[in-house]
C-alpha cells in the first residue's frame, strides 16, 4: 500500500484452484478488497480450461473484465492494451 501501486498483476500460476470457483467465496474476497481499496487487479495468463468448466465463471469474467478494477486477460500485450484504453 505505501508504494502507490495502483495496478497488481498476478500470473494466473500464482492463483489458487479454489479461486477459480466461485462457490469457495476466494474469489469475492480477493477482489473486493482490491475494490475496497481502489487497486485494479489483474489476472494475467491462459484460464479456458477453467472457463470451459463453468458457465458461471465464464459469465463472472465476461462481466468483470467489463469494469475498470478487475480483469483476466490472457497476456501482458493484452494487459498493455487495457491499460491504454
Amino acid at each position: 500500500m505505501g508504494q502507490g501501486a495502483q495496478l497488481v498483476a498476478v500470473p494466473v500460476e500464482r492463483v489458487p484452484e479454489e479461486f477459480f470457483r466461485l462457490r469457495s467465496g476466494l474469489a469475492g474476497a480477493v477482489m473486493q478488497k482490491f475494490v475496497t481499496y481502489r487497486i485494479r487487479l489483474a489476472v494475467v495468463g491462459d484460464i479456458s480450461r477453467h472457463v470451459a468448466g463453468s458457465t458461471a465463471l465464464r459469465d463472472f469474467v465476461h462481466e468483470t473484465n467489463q469494469g475498470g478494477h478487475i480483469w483476466f486477460l490472457a497476456d501482458d500485450a493484452r494487459l498493455r492494451e487495457k491499460l491504454s484504453e
